[in-house]
């Protein structure tokens, strides 16, 4: 398989470094969450680290989003009165 993957890698460099791209993007996320708010998850049931780790993730999200905001000053549109 490595060899297989390896040949792939050599014939097709830009749709591999696409897709890993894509990979390395996911793996720093997953870090910068785990830097944040810790590596573990307290609650006991699966259905409750679920939404532990959704809410992890929603948090993330809005740190990221007020950094863009007054760091480089985007102004994001929510959807107020649309409902």
């Amino acid at each position: 398989m490595w060899k297989k993957m390896y040949h792939y890698f050599q014939l097709n460099r830009d749709e591999f470094l696409k897709h890993y791209h894509k990979r390395s993007n996911i793996e720093s996320t997953n870090a910068a969450i785990k830097r944040k708010f810790g590596e573990t998850l307290k609650s006991k049931n699966r259905i409750a680290q679920e939404n532990e780790l959704l809410a992890k993730i929603i948090a993330y999200n809005l740190t990221v989003v007020i950094h863009e905001m007054y760091e480089n000053g985007v102004n994001p549109e929510f959807l107020s009165g649309r409902i």
